[in-house]
């Protein structure tokens, strides 16, 4: 009987246990993962209001249910956790499936100012990530400048336009809410350093900032047909032309009624965050200009956009696992077909699915296809895999390496403190933000957030 973890209850670690299960009748799978709540970005990167993307849950849900795959959350892998040396031993193969999990920096000056932070701090925070910190983001903002042109920089300049009206019915925290209320922001800057048909936004979630009540958006015509093909997308591919069409669409000078402006700025790149009062007050960029081969120059002009909160959405990247070897320049780990590379040799029983083998790129059902990739490579070395024996059953051995994994029960605890909590607001489920919450939760006390 073929005994695999898998690290990581997102989706490619959960398609990655689907897939195993499916493949192989007799395997059996322990899902791991460092938080005591299952799904990875589903539950902690997806915006709240994007309830469609949000139901995969329950698609993930069937998987981790399956009569032979163990959820096991609260197990932290490598340091103050389970060495990934010690789950090579206790299981026959081991499936790394942790993401990209930190963000690429701008690299400028100013950038560790007050007031700076990464979109992914900000999308933990308003998703109740038990890891955020309550940082006063709103406080005392009123212009926000987001530097990117992704769905990610959509995402986090749609919440920061959004009413909680629209936000009142999601599971958003209810402290991310209340700061969403009291919110004193009236101009959102997105903004590119190359052009319109270049950006990395899909067309439905660009649409949305257009639907945002009290809000305009605005391009400006003249610096956005810097590049040629806003004047004449027809030579664009369909998914690139119908995002110009829209960006077309926004020309027109913006609504005086209306109570906040999104502004879509493009061929600037970020040289210093400025310091006001000791926090950051406004990004400086340069113009830049197409250079013929797909990329973009300098020109030397700058221009310096007010902004007393800075979110940069300029990508992820992986970081490195102890005991596993990394590719710094790639944010990946070497892989063969999923299989771990060692000093350009496969290491047995180790493999990779998801960001952390392909880079972050691709949609979530791009995970499907690369799961089944090195679940197939798994597969195919298997009967030299399970000629080890192994323990009866490993959790014994895991909580000797001093954790207290939260079952899948635990999870469904949490599930029904969220629902409580939420009632006792007058809202639907609401998230637990913080370990303490979640923990309590878990263990079957109430996990009730005190906070207002």
């Amino acid at each position: 009987m073929l005994r695999v973890a898998v690290v990581g209850s997102g989706p490619s670690g959960c398609y990655t246990a689907q897939h195993l299960v499916q493949l192989d009748p007799g395997a059996r799978v322990d899902v791991l993962d460092r938080l005591p709540c299952p799904y990875g970005l589903v539950r902690y990167g997806v915006a709240p209001d994007h309830e469609k993307i949000k139901s995969l849950q329950g698609s993930l849900r069937t998987v981790l249910e399956h009569e032979r795959v163990r959820f096991l959350g609260a197990v932290p892998v490598g340091p103050g956790g389970v060495p990934a040396a010690r789950l090579r031993e206790l299981y026959h193969a081991v499936v790394y499936c942790v993401g990209a999990a930190t963000d690429r920096h701008l690299d400028v000056p100013g950038e560790d100012l007050p007031g700076s932070w990464s979109a992914t701090a900000f999308v933990s925070w308003y998703s109740a990530h038990p890891d955020a910190a309550d940082t006063g983001f709103l406080r005392e903002v009123r212009s926000a400048v987001v530097v990117g042109v992704g769905n990610v920089a959509v995402d986090v300049t749609r919440m920061l336009a959004r009413g909680s009206v629209e936000l009142r019915p999601t599971d958003m925290p209810h402290t991310a809410l209340t700061a969403l209320e009291a919110s004193e922001v009236t101009e959102i800057h997105m903004v590119g350093r190359r052009g319109p048909s270049q950006a990395r936004f899909t067309t439905k979630e660009l649409r949305e900032l257009g639907t945002l009540p009290d809000t305009a958006v605005h391009v400006d015509a003249a610096e956005a047909a810097l590049d040629p093909a806003f004047t004449d997308p027809s030579g664009l591919p369909p998914p690139l032309r119908r995002n110009v069409e829209v960006l077309r669409g926004w020309t027109a000078p913006p609504r005086p009624e209306a109570r906040r402006l999104i502004r879509l700025r493009f061929f600037l790149r970020p040289v210093e965050l400025l310091a006001v009062d000791g926090r950051v007050g406004a990004v400086r960029f340069e113009r830049t200009a197409p250079d013929g081969e797909g990329g973009v120059t300098g020109t030397g002009r700058f221009e310096d956009v007010e902004g007393q909160l800075v979110l940069r959405s300029v990508g992820y990247r992986g970081v490195p696992l102890e005991g596993l070897p990394f590719d710094a320049a790639t944010g990946t780990v070497p892989h063969l077909a999923g299989r771990v590379l060692r000093g350009g040799a496969v290491a047995p029983g180790e493999y990779v699915a998801g960001w952390i083998k392909r880079g972050p790129t691709g949609v979530i059902g791009t995970n499907r296809s690369c799961a089944k990739e090195t679940v197939t490579s798994l597969l195919q070395d298997a009967p030299s895999l399970t000629a080890r024996a192994l323990p009866d059953d490993p959790l014994p051995a895991l909580r000797a390496e001093g954790v207290d994994p939260v079952p899948w029960q635990g999870w469904q605890s949490i599930e029904r403190a969220e629902s409580r909590w939420g009632a006792s607001l007058g809202r639907g489920l609401v998230k637990l933000p913080d370990w303490e919450s979640l923990l309590t939760a878990a263990r079957g006390g109430d996990g009730v957030d005190p906070r207002p």
